[in-house]
């Protein structure tokens, strides 16, 4: 398990909740960590394989989706990266890519194709989401009458915020903004339907995107456990919560203890960070059809 990457003769670029950004000449090594994070704080224990599997399932979809999009990924073969980065192969075997640098933008772009999250606490408030009128009567986890574009805003620390398009097309331009709404529903669409086959609902997903010169590429991670809602479709049941292959096993025992969600955040019990590390792994397994 690796909570924190140690490469002392490499520079750290960025370190996110789970991933750490290394510097490599003209292009970026990410890393996927163990790390997991629940009601915006950090936990202490990390979940075994994690980076693993976000790793490997964003290599996955880029490569399923390319003709839809390219992608920032050159290379995830630890003997192609920059030599200073081979001593740490150990750290890097399977849970990190070798990318293009790319100006990213500064938007989360969410495709919905079913209420739940934030998105069902909208409705219920407003009758919305995002300023997208919805019909009355929706039960939380309904599937949408169609999938919808809810944008949100890129925060460095806690909850992402969910904003209109008008306020997306304000900041970085209509044209553009109608790519992406364009982009985000056409790969949600087709992942979708591929999840579909498989026996599991994409409910939501959130997708980042940027330039390289003058091409608009996706980047970052893609459809994974973290970045979305998998549902196993023989367990859907509309009207509350479902279950699901994500961290929501995490979420749930924290609720069961009475965390106050403030720091310091508490250690997982090894049957909860074990029971999760199973959920990531066993929507790998479902969708891809590839043991980790």
């Amino acid at each position: 398990m690796i909570f924190q990457t140690n490469f002392p003769d490499l520079t750290l670029r960025a370190r996110g909740k789970v991933r750490d950004i290394y510097d490599a000449g003209e292009y970026l090594v990410i890393v996927a960590t163990d790390r997991l994070s629940a009601f915006d704080y950090i936990l202490p224990t990390p979940i075994p394989d994690k980076g693993r599997v976000l790793t490997q399932f964003t290599i996955f979809w880029l490569d399923l989706l390319r003709d839809i999009i390219p992608n920032h990924l050159v290379t995830a073969n630890v003997d192609e990266y920059p030599a200073p980065f081979r001593p740490y192969r150990e750290q890097l075997e399977g849970r990190s890519m070798l990318v293009r640098r790319a100006e990213m933008i500064d938007v989360e772009c969410v495709a919905r194709g079913y209420i739940s999250g934030s998105g069902w606490k909208d409705y219920k408030a407003t009758g919305a989401i995002c300023g997208i009128g919805l019909p009355p009567g929706l039960r939380e986890s309904d599937r949408l009458p169609h999938p919808i574009f809810t944008p949100a805003s890129k925060a460095q620390s806690g909850h992402d915020e969910n904003i209109s398009f008008d306020n997306v097309a304000g900041g970085i331009g209509r044209e553009l903004a109608e790519r992406l709404r364009s982009l985000t529903l056409e790969i949600y669409d087709r992942a979708a339907r591929y999840a579909q086959d498989r026996g599991i609902i994409i409910a939501d997903t959130k997708f980042e995107f940027g330039f390289i010169g003058e091409e608009l590429i996706l980047a970052d991670e893609v459809l994974t456990p973290d970045s979305s809602r998998f549902w196993p479709s023989a367990a859907y049941a509309p009207g509350g919560p479902q279950p699901s292959f994500d961290k929501q096993y995490v979420r749930d025992y924290l609720e069961s203890i009475h965390w106050n969600k403030q720091p310091p955040a508490p250690e997982l019990p090894v049957e909860v960070a074990g029971r999760t590390s199973e959920k990531y792994r066993e929507a790998y397994r479902i969708l891809t059809g590839r043991e980790l």
